[in-house]
């Protein structure tokens, strides 16, 4: 299985603090049958201010790591982007770690604040397709308002966004409200891949394996399949084909 969302790279972010740390997540997603991980920290003005340097160096250390310890998982890098006032300018000067490419677009993983879409959100998606650039809006069901009304997420949708599933959502273990979430758009076909959204052993550990069985379960084993295997390798087979790819 591959995950295209998770925060392993050591103290970067608000998940793995120490190499320890990070060792025993990556020992856990190699369990969980992942064998493809594309790491990606936050960049948030303010609060990460992660460039596409630091995430490189801290992705070869987490390498050399792995290797040391004779982990067979496969690591790559990019970034888990929050919606903000600098975001168009960092697209226009490059500084961006991207997913991977669709379609002929490169993919941003975009967060939005978790409280709310905001106003203008479909005018920026645009801007961004008009650069080439496809956004993947991560963990949709954990947004307050489309947990509230649907709908909201429409918009995005029509404009061809992609959609993330934060294996823990469907799971139960982010609250009822993001499970049922979860489970409404899972039967609508919404999601295009699902991943860990991985942080720490305790709170967030890896389930990937756990939610493609749910998910077979609801929607099929080639839905399942889908959304852990055929859709996130296709977007991220850049990264493991061309190693300077970051």
């Amino acid at each position: 299985m591959y995950d295209l969302h998770c925060h392993l790279l050591p103290g970067l972010d608000d998940g793995a603090q120490t190499a320890a740390e990070a060792l025993s997540l990556l020992r856990l997603a190699q369990h969980n049958g992942i064998s493809h991980m594309v790491i990606t920290p936050h960049i948030n003005p303010g609060h990460f201010d992660n460039t596409k340097a630091m995430i490189h160096k801290g992705l070869v250390a987490l390498k050399q790591l792995a290797k040391e310890h004779q982990l067979t998982v496969r690591l790559a890098a990019a970034a888990e982007v929050r919606l903000c006032a600098e975001l168009p300018s960092w697209v226009e000067t490059s500084v961006l770690p991207y997913l991977g490419e669709y379609q002929g677009y490169k993919v941003l993983l975009l967060e939005l604040p978790h409280s709310h879409v905001p106003e203008g959100t479909d005018r920026l998606v645009k801007w961004l397709l008009g650069k080439n650039v496809l956004p993947m809006i991560a963990h949709p069901e954990r947004n307050r308002e489309i947990q509230s009304d649907l709908k909201k997420l429409q918009p995005l949708l029509r404009l061809g966004c992609l959609m993330q599933l934060t294996a823990s959502s469907v799971l139960g273990d982010m609250g009822e409200r993001s499970q049922q979430t979860a489970l409404e758009l899972l039967r609508q076909r919404t999601f295009h891949i699902a991943a860990t959204d991985s942080h720490n052993q305790h709170r967030r550990p890896p389930k990937l394996a756990e939610a493609r069985d749910l998910i077979a379960s609801l929607c099929g084993d080639d839905y399942a399949q889908l959304l852990v295997v055929e859709n996130p390798k296709a977007i991220s087979q850049i990264h493991f084909n061309d190693k300077t790819y970051v």
